[in-house]
């Protein structure tokens, strides 16, 4: 993984056990003895078999590292991996190549159920291969939520791992500054740190400790120089000129109005742009000059997407500079700004990179400029506007590869935006935009998955939002397009995942996990259908409230289910390998009588956020499900016949959802705190309850509260609409489940 671009198998077997000898030859000695050093700690760490270097009369060789700058393989990155009863040969051009064969030969040695310590068996043959693209990238926003130096380090690790080389490091935002940039203190002592709002009072302790962090010189060549060795090129972002509050928290001058904003504690789009004049130009120009000082990288991104222009059209200073230019629009004024920094880039040698936003707008970018298309709708229209310009297009659409978006609808996925982003619409995402010549495709020379931190605020979730979809990224970044196969891509994922688990990554099951589907059935009993989103695997259950394993009953057509039963089921390969943990269904009374937030339709018919809510005292953290802005539920077709009771789990939540306050839906409440009510037929229909809030506007976390009902007579099914009333820029309400009971 990902798949290789040539395999011949032979016949026969080679073993490798405890103790094998492994040689370096040729070319850049230094370099290909590290990567052997690193991949007997890789094999050892994780497949426990202990082998160690030659010594330089060794007759007794069992894997050798040649490098030949004229070897007959593919490019400075392909690399030969030749298979036979006297040992494994991995030849290369140059270390890089040979570091990628050396990622090969572990996974190799890690085949699916792979024991720890005992030998390894490699079939014979020989694999030729070489990367698809040159750009093969994750994006990491370290601007609205900070990672430590030694988790970034951990990320460019198992980056390496899935034959990834460039980390684009997104690392100022209107959340914060996180560069020291010594000519501008500020940019760390103010623009480094922001109020605790929200959630992140949980990460400083308190909400009267702000949220900081920022990345020193030597932490910054540090990470440089670990990426290196590893043959991932750190492109640093700095973002312009949006995205920038925090920067003008710092410097008030660097905007229009002469004001100074906080940095901002909101998600979404702030309208703070650098004002587009001289002065701040030779503060860009410094800026970039630090940059270009601490990032060796031949690309530098400059970011120029989501300008909110509405402060420059208030400026009349603004507003006569765009005329002085000759200039009909702020996108053009923006477009000028743009080429400003990116001539000064150029100067100095490097690439500017920077998103497709002006080209959606109608303006146009630096011709050098390396675009990265985010916008993937429209059948790539965007990216085909870029390369129809000339530019070189690296492909990042958000509808599948932005890995902040959740994967599935899965009651205990993690938190992130809408819409779902699968891991089948990762692997599928398209690379070479439909209509491009064969000439265009040319221009395509990457692809990019985008890890952006707003929802995302601890390593762990990084992880779980990131991985498997990494592995769908590796494979479009690396493989040939021809060997693209949905199917062949699930039967070798057991042994990635494998392999992830022993690197100790919290990796998302969410492709794999059971879900379940419960109905009536006669005599008080259950119909249960049990499926998962990749339609993988086999399903496994149990009644007994044991939790399932390999040898547990297969899950083959629906079940018919008594009360009173805890049914659990997990997701497990052919060869035993649990694909997904245990999830549970109870079956009770109240079972078709409640039903999570996360079950329920928004009002608006648009997917839902899933947002995390507060920590409760045992450390566990509700994910809600909730249309921003509009605290609107609808469930259809609930059961009301008997039914004279509800209560319902909420939580009042802060709101930071920045530009969409714009479409907020306030309803008129009738008590200050307002209330939860519960109509039948449709939002207008009849009052069915008035749940008062004031009990849980006054609490922290989740609050329960009961409420009678006046339920018409014969109710039977009748669909339903729950909403809030009040104005939710007041205070997001989150629902996490509504119980009915007799």
């Amino acid at each position: 993984m990902p798949q290789p671009a040539r395999v011949r198998p032979a016949s026969g077997t080679l073993e490798i056990a405890d103790g094998a000898e492994v040689a370096v030859h040729g070319a850049e000695p230094a370099q290909v003895q590290s990567i052997a050093q690193r991949f007997l700690q890789l094999l050892a760490g994780t497949r426990g078999l202990h082998l160690h270097m030659a010594a330089a009369d060794s007759t007794h060789t069992a894997i050798t590292f040649e490098v030949d700058p004229h070897a007959d393989v593919a490019g400075d990155a392909g690399y030969r991996i030749a298979v036979d009863g006297h040992g494994i040969v991995i030849t290369a051009r140059t270390a890089r190549g040979a570091f990628y064969g050396s990622v090969t030969l572990w996974q190799l040695l890690t085949p699916p159920g792979w024991k720890s310590g005992a030998p390894a068996e490699v079939a014979e043959g020989t694999i030729d291969d070489h990367p698809r693209f040159a750009w093969r990238a994750l994006l990491l926003d370290s601007g609205r939520h900070y990672q430590s130096a030694s988790d970034i380090k951990k990320l460019i690790d198992w980056m390496s791992l899935n034959k990834l080389d460039v980390l684009l490091w997104h690392v100022t935002e209107d959340q914060g500054w996180r560069l020291d940039i010594p000519r501008y203190p500020e940019l760390v002592k103010v623009g480094a740190c922001r109020k605790a709002v929200g959630l992140d009072s949980e990460l400083t302790g308190s909400p009267d400790k702000p949220y900081c962090g920022y990345y020193t010189e030597a932490e910054v060549r540090d990470i440089v120089r670990y990426a290196a060795e590893r043959y991932v090129d750190v492109v640093p972002e700095i973002d312009l000129p949006g995205h920038s509050q925090a920067a003008i928290a710092a410097y008030p001058w660097l905007g229009v109005t002469g004001t100074r904003p906080p940095v901002w504690t909101e998600w979404g789009v702030s309208p703070w742009l650098l004002n587009p004049n001289e002065k701040t130009l030779r503060f860009v120009d410094d800026v970039l000059d630090e940059v270009m000082r601490l990032f060796p990288s031949r690309y530098i991104s400059i970011g120029g997407d989501e300008a909110d222009k509405q402060q420059w059209n208030a400026s009349p200073e603004v507003r006569a500079q765009m005329q002085t230019l000759g200039l009909a629009n702020m996108d053009q004024l923006q477009g000028w700004f743009t080429n400003e920094i990116a001539a000064h880039l150029i100067e100095h040698g490097r690439t500017p990179v920077g998103w497709d936003d002006e080209l959606v707008a109608g303006a146009t970018l630096p011709a050098s400029q390396v675009v990265m298309s985010w916008h993937g709708d429209n059948h790539e229209r965007v990216a085909l506007q870029a390369i129809r310009q000339g530019h070189d297009v690296v492909m990042t659409p958000q509808e599948s590869l932005y890995f902040d978006h959740y994967q599935s609808d899965l009651p205990d996925e993690w938190a992130g935006p809408p819409p779902a982003a699968t891991l089948r619409q990762a692997y599928d995402t398209i690379v070479v935009p439909n209509g491009a010549s064969a000439a265009e495709a040319k221009h395509i020379i990457g692809v990019q998955g985008g890890l952006w931190t707003e929802q995302m605020p601890t390593f762990a979730h990084d992880q779980h939002a990131v991985f498997p979809r990494l592995a769908a990224l590796s494979e479009l970044g690396w493989s040939p397009a021809g060997a693209h196969d949905w199917n062949g891509f699930l039967r070798r994922m057991p042994a990635e995942l494998a392999r992830y688990r022993a690197l100790g990554i919290d990796y998302a099951d969410s492709a794999f996990a059971p879900a379940f589907r419960v109905a009536a059935a006669a005599d008080g009993k259950f119909r249960i259908e049990l499926s998962n989103q990749a339609n993988f695997g086999t399903i496994r259950y149990t009644t007994n409230g044991s939790a399932p394993t390999d040898r547990s009953a297969p899950y083959t057509r629906p079940l018919t289910l008594p009360a009173k039963t805890s049914l659990q089921a997990a997701t497990f390969a052919p060869d035993g390998f649990e694909l997904a943990a245990p999830r549970m269904q109870a079956l009770d009374e109240t079972t078709l009588l409640g039903r999570d937030g996360s079950a329920l339709a928004t009002c608006s018919h648009q997917p839902a956020s899933r947002l995390d809510g507060s920590r409760s005292p045992g450390g566990s953290k509700p994910v809600y499900a909730v249309d921003i802005g509009n605290a609107c539920w609808l469930w259809p077709r609930a059961r009301l016949d008997g039914v004279r009771h509800v209560a319902l789990v909420v939580e009042r939540m802060a709101w930071r959802f920045g530009d969409e306050a714009k479409d907020a839906v306030a309803r008129r409440k009738s008590s200050a705190a307002g209330e939860f009510e519960i109509h039948t037929g449709s939002c207008m229909g009849p009052l069915l309850a008035s749940v008062p809030l004031q009990r849980a506007a006054q609490a922290t976390g989740q609050t329960r509260l009961e409420a009678e009902l006046a339920v018409p007579a014969g109710a039977g099914l009748r669909d339903l609409c729950v909403f809030a009333t009040g104005d939710p820029r007041d205070g997001q309400w989150a629902l996490e489940r509504m119980t009915f009971s007799k």
